[in-house]
C-alpha cells in the first residue's frame, strides 16, 4: 500500500496526559479517540464519571503502572491512578516525559530539577511500552512533540517505538515527527468560521499552548485561506499545569515538614502521586480564581494518603485549603506564563489576537488573569485539550499548510581559513596554514520558506586532496568562531569525492542546506564532475550511542 494511503494516526504523547486522533485521506474527518482503559472493579461509578467529566474523554493520564520491580507494566493511564491504599500490587510512574526534554535549557539550571523517576527504571523502557488493538502497518504514524525537544529526543522516541513493534525498522517513513505549536497554530485556524476566516489573512496571531509540563508560544500568519507563516522565534518554559502541582508539594512541605514528604515519595510513591491526582481532581481543574465560585477543600490523609501519618508528628487527619493556599500555588506558574506572552507580543505589535490551547488552557482561573494582563481578544478554540493531536492530522492531510518557519538556531558548517595570529591561538594552526572555523549558513531569526536553500562554495585545503570533509553545524550562539566551542551541536558529516587532483585547489564544491517539511538536508555538488551528495540529519544511525548516553 503507498503510503500516501495510509491511517493517519497522530500521538499527542502529553506530559500529564496523552490522547491520538486519526484520520484517512479517502475521508479526511478527523475523530479524538474517546475511548480508554477501564478503571478497576472496586473504582466506584460516581468517580469515573466526574474524572472523565473533566478532560471530556479526549486524553488519559501519561501514567505507567509497574510491578513491584518496575519490570512489567500492569496497567496504564487512569487505572494507574487508582488510590493505591487499593491496589497494592502497582507503582505508578508520571511525569516522564520532562526526562527527554532540555530542561537546563529552560532553567539555566542542573539536573536536580527533573521530575522523580524511580531509579530502577530508565526513561526509555517508559516509553516502549506497547500499543494493543491497532494494525500498525496500515498506519502513518505522527508524533506531535515541543518545539524544543532536541534531535536526541526524537532519536530516543523513534527506538521506544521501534521496540513496541509500532514500526517494523528505524529508517522508516511511516513514522514521524510535527512541532506542537504548529499544530495548534492549525486547528485554531481550522476552527475559525468560513464567514470570519477573510479578516484574518494577512494578520498575525499569538498561539500559547499550555501544557501540563511545558508552555509553547510563537506569532503566526495567515498568509492565505491553506498556507501559515512564522512571524517570530518560538519560545517556551517548564510552566505548565504541573507546576501547581509542585506548589502544593510545597505546600505540603511546609505542612508537614520537607523529610516527610521525602519519606512518603520515597517508600510509598503511589500514594505520594495519588495524594496530588486528588487535589488535582478536586482542587486544581475547577478553581475559577473567584472565591465565591471557591468551596474549601478537606484532604482526609487517613483516607487517601494513610502512610503519611507515620511520618508526622502532627496527628491532624484532616488538611484545609483555603481560597488564598489555592492562589499562592497558581500565581507563580501564571506569572511565568504571562511574562512569556508579554515577550512575544513585544516582538510584534500588531498582533491584535491571541488563541489559548492545551490542558491548562482549559483553566478559568489562566483565562482570567491572561485577560486582565492584555488587551488582544482572546479565543478558546472548542476542545482545547485536543488542539495538538487534532491539528496534526489536519497537518498530515494537507502538508503544504506551512509555509514558512523563524529559525530558532544558527545554522553553519565547518571550514577553512587562513591562521590570524591576532584572534587565532597558535594551537589552532594546521600544518597547511588554516585553522578550521565555523561559518554561518543561516542566522537565527530568519524566516524561511519550506525547502528554501543556503548554499556556498568552497575548495580543497591542499593540492593533492581526494576527499572533501563537511560537518555541519548548529548553535544557539550568535558570536562562534569554532566549531569545538561549548553551545555547537554537530547534526551531521559527511565526506565527497575530489578526483582530478591535476587540478589543484581549483576543485570547487556548492554546497546546500535544505530546511524541509520536518527535517534537514544537506546536498554537495562536485562542480568539476557533477556528482552530487546528500545526506539527512536524521540521527538513525547515532540511536544506539544515543541510548547508553541516556
Amino acid at each position: 500500500m503507498p503510503i500516501s494511503n495510509f491511517i493517519r494516526v497522530v500521538v499527542d504523547f502529553g506530559t500529564t496526559y496523552s490522547g491520538f486522533s486519526f484520520a484517512h485521506l479517502s475521508n479526511s474527518n478527523i475523530t479524538s479517540n474517546d475511548k480508554w482503559p477501564e478503571l478497576v472493579p472496586n473504582t466506584t461509578k460516581n468517580d469515573k464519571i466526574e474524572y472523565w467529566d473533566q478532560i471530556e474523554n479526549l486524553k488519559t493520564n501519561t501514567v505507567l503502572g509497574y510491578d513491584d520491580n518496575f519490570e512489567n507494566v500492569k496497567c496504564w493511564g487512569r487505572p494507574a491512578l487508582v488510590n493505591p491504599t487499593n491496589r497494592k500490587d502497582t507503582n505508578p510512574v508520571e511525569l516522564f516525559k520532562l526526562h527527554l526534554n532540555d530542561l537546563d535549557k529552560y532553567n539555566n539550571s542542573n539536573n536536580s530539577n527533573k521530575p522523580y523517576l524511580p531509579s530502577k527504571l530508565l526513561v526509555k523502557k517508559t516509553l516502549a511500552t506497547r500499543w494493543p488493538g491497532i494494525e500498525w502497518h496500515q498506519v502513518l504514524l505522527v508524533l506531535a512533540v515541543p518545539a524544543e525537544f532536541p534531535e536526541k529526543s526524537k532519536a530516543i522516541l523513534r527506538k521506544c517505538a521501534y521496540d513496541a513493534d509500532l514500526i517494523t525498522n528505524l529508517k522508516t517513513n511511516k513514522l514521524q515527527f510535527t512541532t506542537e505549536p504548529e499544530a495548534a497554530a492549525i486547528y485554531c485556524i481550522d476552527n475559525i468560521p468560513e464567514t470570519e476566516i477573510d479578516n484574518y489573512i494577512g494578520k498575525s496571531f499569538l498561539v500559547v499552548d499550555c501544557g501540563g509540563g511545558t508552555v509553547d508560544l510563537t506569532i503566526r500568519k495567515l498568509l492565505s485561506k491553506d498556507e501559515l507563516g512564522e512571524v517570530t522565534i518560538r519560545t517556551g518554559g517548564l510552566c505548565g499545569s504541573t507546576y501547581i502541582d509542585k506548589e502544593f508539594v510545597k505546600y505540603l512541605d511546609n505542612k508537614f515538614g520537607k523529610s516527610a514528604i521525602n519519606n512518603l515519595k520515597e517508600n510509598h510513591y503511589g500514594q505520594y502521586q495519588f495524594l496530588i491526582h486528588e487535589f488535582c481532581k478536586n482542587v486544581k481543574l475547577p478553581f475559577t480564581g473567584i472565591i465565591e465560585d471557591y468551596n474549601t477543600y478537606e484532604l482526609d490523609i487517613k483516607k487517601i494518603c494513610p502512610k503519611l501519618k507515620k511520618y508526622i508528628t502532627k496527628q491532624d487527619e484532616i488538611i484545609k485549603l483555603a481560597f488564598v493556599d489555592v492562589k499562592k500555588m497558581f500565581d507563580p506558574v501564571i506569572k511565568k506564563i504571562i511574562k512569556l506572552i508579554r515577550d512575544q507580543l513585544n516582538l510584534d505589535h500588531t498582533c491584535s489576537t491571541m488563541f489559548l490551547v492545551g490542558e491548562f488552557g482549559e483553566s478559568k482561573y489562566l483565562q482570567m488573569r491572561i485577560r486582565e494582563e492584555f488587551k488582544q481578544q482572546i479565543s478558546i478554540p472548542p476542545r482545547p485539550i485536543a488542539a495538538v493531536a487534532r491539528g496534526a492530522v489536519s497537518y498530515g492531510i494537507n502538508e503544504k499548510f506551512i509555509k514558512n518557519r523563524v529559525l530558532k538556531y544558527n545554522y553553519g558548517r565547518s571550514t577553512l581559513r587562513p591562521y590570524d595570529e591576532r584572534i587565532d591561538s597558535i594551537d589552532r594552526r594546521r600544518k597547511s596554514g588554516h585553522v578550521l572555523v565555523f561559518k554561518l549558513l543561516a542566522k537565527k531569526g530568519t524566516i524561511v520558506d519550506v525547502d528554501q536553500k543556503f548554499s556556498q562554495t568552497s575548495q580543497p585545503e591542499n593540492s593533492d586532496q581526494k576527499k572533501m570533509w563537511y560537518q555541519i553545524l548548529m548553535t544557539d550562539n550568535d558570536d562562534v568562531k569554532y566549531p569545538d566551542e561549548d553551545g555547537v551541536i554537530k547534526l551531521g558529516e559527511f565526506i565527497i569525492d575530489l578526483p582530478d587532483v591535476y587540478l589543484g585547489k581549483d576543485r570547487k564544491v556548492q554546497f546546500e542546506l535544505c530546511f524541509g517539511k520536518i527535517e534537514i538536508q544537506a546536498y554537495a555538488r562536485n562542480e568539476i564532475n557533477g556528482q552530487e551528495y546528500k545526506t539527512t540529519f536524521d540521527y538513525y544511525e547515532d540511536i544506539a550511542e544515543i541510548l547508553d548516553e541516556s
